[in-house]
C-alpha cells in the first residue's frame, strides 16, 4: 500500500514538472552578428530588475511577450504577406513587385536581418521574407545565415542602434531608419537614456559601447517611434504599375498633428515606479529613474491571445505568464486610456432620443494602425423584463456585425452617421479603401484612396488643416460634431410606450483588432501561410473588447 502510495506520489511530481516544463519561456537567441545581437544576449544583465515597489521590470520579462517581440512571427503578418504577394505574381513584373513588399515588410518586422543583410553585401532586390522565391531564400528559411537574427523581431541591439539623423522626416519612414554599420565591436555605438553609463561590463561581455543621454535622446522622441508607425505601400493598378505611394498606416503623423501632451514613449514605455538598478551586474550600480517599463502594449490582444494558444507551435519566448501580463495590460490600456462613452436619453410620445458622446482618450486617432481595426457603437434598449426594443450594432458569433453593410456585401461599407433611427444602421469607426477602379479593396498593394476615414481623432486634430494622408473622408468631413477629440451620434428610437423607469439604454464602445471582410477577403487566397493562420483564426473566438460603456434610464419629457 505504501509502494503504490509512493509510487503515485511520484507519478504526480513528475507531471506537475512536466507541465511546468512546457509552459517554461524558451530561451532567448543569443546569435551574433557584425552588427547585431540576439535579445538573449542582452538579457543575461537587464533580468532580475526591479522597481521601489517591488515589481519585476525586467526588460527581457517584459518585452518577449509583446507583438514587437513577435513582430516576424506574428502569423497574421507572414500570411498577409504570403497573400499580396500571391495577388501580384499574375501581374507584369509580377515577381518583381512581390519581392519589394517583402523588402518592405522586412524593415520593420525583421530589420536586424534586413540591415545585415545590405550591410554583408546583399544586394536590396534579393531581400526576401518567405521561404519559396524562385531560388532566393527569405529570411523565413531556417537555411538562411540570419533566420536567427529574423525571428529575434524588433529587438534591443535594433531600437537601441538607430541614429537620430534622418528622425521625423519622410526620409525616415516606411522602416527608413538609419544605423551606423561603421563601427566595430567592441565600440559598436548603443544608445541608452541615461548620463554616465558605466560603459566596461557591456563593452567586454557584447561588444558594444553604450552612450550617454547626450547622444542618446532620440530613444523618447516620438519621430524614433515614427520611422516604422509611417507606413507608405505602393498603390499598384490591375497591371502591376505603381501609381502613386498610398498613407496605409499614419500613427505618428495623426500624433503630430494633434495637441497630444505625451509622446508615444509615455504612453507605450511607461515608467516604473521609482528608480531601478537597471542592470544585475555589477551589483554596485546606481539605480536609475526615470526607468522605462519594456510594455510596448497597443490594442492587439487578439493576436497575443493567439500568440500565447499556440506559443510552442510559433516559436514564441514567451511563458503563459509573461503572455497573460501582456494581455492584462493591453486590456487596460484599452478600457482605461483609450475612449470614453456619455450617453443622455430623454423619451416624449414614444420617441426616444439618446444623444451619444464618444470622447478619444489617445494622442492618435483610435483605431490606429493595420487598416484591419474597427470600433463601433452598440446600442441597445430594453424593457423591464429584458426583453430588446431597439438594437444596432449588435456583435455576431462569426465576427460580423449586424446591420453593417460590408457583413452581406464586401464591396459596399456602412457610411459615418450622424442621426441613426433604424436597427440596419450602426456607427463603425473604420477606414475603408478603393483601388483605382473605384472599387472596395483589402489589398494593401491595390489600395489607392481612402472612401471613408471617421476613425475618432486625438485632441486638438484639426479636420480642415489635416493633410490629405491623415485627412478624414467621407460624411465626417463635414459633420460638426466629429471633431478632434470627440464624435456625437443621436439615435432616435420610435414605438417605446413604457413608462421610462422601465426602460434601460445601454451604449458599448467595442473594439476589433480584425475586421469580418479583412478576415474574409484574407481567406479567399490560398496560400500555404494563409491556410495555417485561418486555422489558427478559426479556433479563436474573435468576441470584441468592450472600451466602455454606460446604462441609464430615460428621463421624461413632457
Amino acid at each position: 500500500m505504501i509502494q503504490k502510495t509512493f509510487g503515485i506520489f511520484l507519478l504526480v511530481v513528475f507531471l506537475i514538472a512536466s507541465f511546468i516544463c512546457a509552459v517554461k519561456a524558451a530561451a532567448l537567441t543569443s546569435f551574433q552578428t557584425d552588427d547585431f545581437s540576439g535579445s538573449g544576449v542582452c538579457a543575461l544583465c537587464h533580468s532580475r530588475l526591479t522597481d521601489e515597489a517591488g515589481n519585476d521590470v525586467s526588460n527581457d520579462a517584459q518585452w518577449r511577450s509583446t507583438m514587437m517581440a513577435n513582430a516576424s512571427k506574428d502569423p497574421l503578418w507572414q500570411a498577409k504577406i504570403s497573400a499580396e504577394v500571391a495577388l501580384v505574381a499574375g501581374m507584369e513584373n509580377g515577381f518583381a513587385l512581390g519581392q519589394i513588399i517583402q523588402e518592405k515588410c522586412s524593415r520593420c518586422h525583421m530589420g536586424m536581418a534586413r540591415y545585415q543583410a545590405l550591410t554583408d553585401g546583399t544586394p536590396k532586390d534579393q531581400i526576401f521574407v518567405l521561404e519559396d522565391n524562385a531560388g532566393f531564400l527569405g529570411f523565413l528559411d531556417r537555411n538562411h545565415y540570419l533566420h536567427e537574427a529574423a525571428m529575434d523581431g524588433v529587438s534591443c541591439t535594433l531600437c537601441h542602434q538607430i541614429i537620430s539623423d534622418n528622425l521625423g522626416s519622410k526620409d525616415s519612414f516606411t522602416g527608413l531608419y538609419e544605423i551606423d554599420t561603421n563601427t566595430v565591436s567592441p565600440n559598436r555605438i548603443l544608445y541608452g537614456p541615461y548620463k554616465n553609463p558605466l560603459r566596461n561590463p557591456m563593452q567586454r561581455n557584447t561588444g558594444f559601447w553604450p552612450t550617454d543621454h547626450a547622444s542618446g535622446n532620440q530613444l523618447g522622441d516620438s519621430a524614433h517611434c515614427g520611422s516604422c508607425h509611417t507606413l507608405y505601400t505602393p498603390a499598384l493598378s490591375v497591371h502591376g504599375k505603381k501609381l502613386k505611394d498610398f498613407p496605409e498606416q499614419t500613427t505618428y503623423l495623426e500624433w503630430k498633428h494633434s495637441q497630444f501632451k505625451q509622446t508615444c514613449q509615455d504612453c507605450h514605455l511607461p515608467h516604473a515606479e521609482g528608480a531601478v538598478v537597471i542592470s544585475n551586474r555589477p551589483r554596485r550600480l546606481a539605480a536609475r529613474s526615470p526607468f522605462g517599463q519594456h510594455h510596448y502594449v497597443g490594442s492587439n490582444s487578439f493576436m497575443v491571445n493567439l500568440l500565447k494558444t499556440n506559443a510552442a507551435d510559433l516559436g514564441v519566448t514567451a511563458d503563459v505568464t509573461h503572455l497573460d501580463a501582456t494581455i492584462s495590460r493591453t486590456l487596460y490600456q484599452l478600457q482605461k486610456n483609450t475612449a470614453t462613452v456619455a450617453a443622455e436619453a430623454l423619451l416624449s410620445d414614444g420617441l426616444l432620443t439618446v444623444t451619444v458622446d464618444v470622447t478619444n482618450l489617445a494622442g492618435h486617432k483610435f483605431p490606429s494602425g493595420l487598416p484591419s481595426r474597427r470600433a463601433w457603437l452598440s446600442v441597445t434598449v430594453a424593457d423591464i423584463y429584458g426583453n430588446t426594443l431597439f438594437e444596432s450594432g449588435a456583435p455576431l458569433a462569426d465576427g460580423r456585425i449586424s446591420g453593417n453593410n460590408a457583413a452581406v456585401d464586401p464591396q459596399t461599407f456602412e457610411p459615418h452617421y450622424t442621426m441613426i433611427n433604424s436597427t440596419d444602421q450602426v456607427q463603425i469607426y473604420e477606414p475603408v479603401m478603393l483601388n483605382y477602379e473605384g472599387e472596395v479593396t483589402y489589398t494593401l498593394l491595390r489600395a489607392h484612396d481612402y472612401i471613408k476615414d471617421n476613425r475618432l481623432l486625438p485632441a486638438g486634430f484639426n479636420k480642415g488643416t489635416a493633410p490629405r494622408d491623415i485627412a478624414v473622408y467621407g460624411v465626417a468631413e463635414t459633420d460638426d460634431d466629429f471633431i478632434g477629440g470627440s464624435d456625437r451620434v443621436v439615435y432616435e428610437i420610435s414605438g417605446i410606450l413604457a413608462q421610462p423607469a422601465n426602460v434601460t439604454v445601454t451604449v458599448k464602445l467595442l473594439f476589433q483588432t480584425l475586421s469580418y471582410p479583412f478576415i474574409e477577403d484574407l481567406g479567399s487566397i490560398e496560400t500555404d501561410k494563409v491556410v495555417s493562420f485561418m486555422a489558427l483564426y478559426n479556433r479563436e473566438k474573435n468576441d470584441p473588447i468592450v472600451i466602455d460603456f454606460i446604462e441609464i434610464t430615460p428621463t421624461q419629457s413632457y
